[in-house]
């Protein structure tokens, strides 16, 4: 698990850097509100800590590289040109369009490769073994993780009476690892994943990461066949339960969150909304929950 001190490090390397999202609460539920983070998520705190962590010892010519499904490589294209270093980016070609357009309008070098995030990243690997440039995983790192792991302190700062319980969904890991390192001993985290992209629900049944099958709704963020060896370490570590629910529930959460809040979110997100609205994750009578809204790169042309 990723000690707490390295998360409070990561804060403070982030000073300036990154938003301070606001908490909107409805009730007993809160919504941490990191849909409204630079690049549209969560992403973008890791990927700035794993750039200026390594910087400090110098970056190399080539700049980063990096594989994603969208977000992870919108927020390191977003992380190199704010600090003047060139990226080139690897997705799959079912990325969605809108994810594909905002990278390159951030500047980034953008190459399709594969259909799935397993086969853009292996493509990505072999680029940067030939370019000598920073490999940015998106999420089995440990910069990444502590950088990720800075929204849970912010809700312990922004939350002073304290909550009970964060919902998350979770890809390959590296959000739920974060905060569950920086909230642990403090509240209860449950990761939330798809029916039909459930890597780390199955790591936890089989005692060890394994390959899963990816398909669904949420696939192009939520899209790890394997979920991160951090996070899984952390996961048993910090005794995290996990629930799942399937692709009409994250339609409806997602449709709810526009309806009820006005909020625009990708599927992937909406994974979190989910476990309530679909009752896979009931709370106790007075239990104060948090969702986390952790990325808001979608199109909206379908929620009205």
């Amino acid at each position: 698990m990723i000690s707490r001190d390295a998360i409070e490090a990561a804060a403070r390397r982030l000073t300036g850097r990154v938003r301070r999202t606001p908490v909107l609460t409805d009730g007993p539920v809160g919504y941490k509100l990191e849909l409204v983070q630079h690049a549209g998520s969560f992403k973008t705190r890791g990927m700035f800590n794993k750039i200026l962590t390594a910087a400090e010892d110098g970056l190399p010519a080539a700049g980063i590289i990096a594989a994603s499904g969208g977000n992870a490589g919108l927020a390191a294209a977003y992380a190199a040109r704010e600090l003047g270093v060139p990226a080139e980016i690897f997705v799959p070609v079912t990325a969605p369009p809108v994810k594909v357009a905002k990278l390159a309008k951030l500047g980034a070098r953008v190459v399709q490769a594969g259909v799935e995030y397993a086969e853009a990243f292996a493509a990505a690997s072999v680029r940067g073994a030939e370019t000598g440039a920073l490999f940015c995983h998106a999420y089995d790192d440990a910069d990444m993780v502590a950088g990720n792991g800075t929204v849970a302190l912010e809700l312990l700062e922004q939350l002073p009476a304290g909550f009970d319980t964060v919902l998350v969904a979770v890809g390959g890991g590296g959000l739920i690892a974060g905060v569950a390192a920086a909230l642990h001993g403090q509240a209860k985290v449950v990761a939330v994943e798809p029916r039909n992209a459930r890597a780390l629900n199955a790591a936890l049944d089989a005692g060890a990461a394994v390959d899963v099958p990816v398909s669904g709704v949420a696939a192009d963020s939520l899209g790890a066949r394997r979920a991160g060896a951090i996070a899984v370490e952390t996961a048993v570590a910090a005794g995290l339960s996990s629930v799942l629910v399937d692709d009409q529930a994250i339609v409806e959460a997602r449709r709810r969150l526009w309806e009820d809040y006005r909020l625009v979110v990708e599927h992937g997100t909406a994974c979190a909304q989910a476990a309530l609205t679909s009752g896979a994750y009931v709370p106790a009578v007075g239990e104060r929950v948090i969702v986390l809204l952790c990325g808001a790169n979608t199109d909206p042309a379908d929620l009205a």
